[in-house]
């Protein structure tokens, strides 16, 4: 069976996007099609896949991670998957994308796009490991679970290739785990360990997360804009007055062809 794809990421955070509006053409999506699709070597390679598909008269994001696992939002694909919709099915800023986490609105301005990503839950305090070294993180859940640990260096993350220790009591399904570093005023860097994934270029719930816990620690009032350096770019985000976390970042569609893996 032959298939149509697109290429895209976010802060080159990357997917592979299946348009499969009725879902007739992937069924269940299978994980093993997932793993093969984002395998970078044998595949068209990615951090996950986003399923373009319809539900209930909206657009539903259905997201898998790379191990082919299924995920509840990603911040950065919902970006991509918005412009797919705005220049590929016809639809207009600004929309409404369900996703497993809720509805999202997303807004275009220009090469911009801002999701209204929900509102936070803050947890207490766990830890996290890296090479045998213990480092307090905090509990924060935007729609998929993080652990984030503010840290010296971001090299103490070491090479990310294996996931980091954490409580699995605290996280029976996994987390996602953020080190991060201080920039300077209402700015910090982030490195993040995606479960599912393995490290990725960027991760839009982590930097929402890293956001939320950045300015606990600063006492920063709400409304205040962070900006939040990823390996593949950078992000803004608020904590709104009425508790909501408004990310803006850029979406990119590199790709676009058929395939039948």
């Amino acid at each position: 069976m032959t298939y149509r794809f697109l290429k895209g990421h976010g802060t080159e955070n990357d997917f592979v996007l299946l348009p499969d509006a009725d879902g007739s053409v992937h069924g269940d999506l299978s994980a093993e099609r997932v793993r093969a699709l984002c395998d970078r070597r044998s595949g068209i390679g990615g951090d996950g896949v986003l399923r373009a598909v319809r539900r209930d008269d909206r657009w539903f994001m259905d997201y898998r991670n790379a191990d082919g696992s299924i995920s509840e939002m990603c911040g950065n694909g919902i970006r991509v998957f918005a412009r797919y919709l705005l220049e590929h099915e016809g639809e207009s800023s600004p929309l409404e994308v369900a996703s497993r986490d809720g509805v999202r609105t997303i807004t275009r301005e220009g090469d911009a796009f801002t999701v209204d990503m929900g509102s936070p839950e803050v947890f207490a305090m766990t830890k996290v490991g890296v090479e045998g070294v213990s480092h307090p993180a905090l509990h924060v859940s935007t729609g998929n679970p993080h652990a984030v640990a503010f840290v010296d260096s971001l090299d103490v993350a070491g090479t990310l290739l294996e996931e980091p220790d954490f409580d699995r009591a605290v996280y029976p399904d996994g987390v996602n785990v953020e080190f991060v570093v201080r920039r300077g005023p209402h700015h910090v860097a982030m490195r993040v360990h995606e479960r599912g994934s393995g490290e990725t270029r960027s991760c839009g719930t982590g930097a929402c997360a890293v956001m939320v816990a950045s300015a606990l620690a600063d006492d920063a009032p709400r409304g205040t804009t962070y900006r939040v350096d990823v390996p593949g770019g950078s992000l803004e985000i608020t904590w709104t007055e009425d508790h909501r976390m408004l990310m803006t970042g850029p979406a990119v569609l590199v790709a676009e062809g058929t395939t039948d893996l």
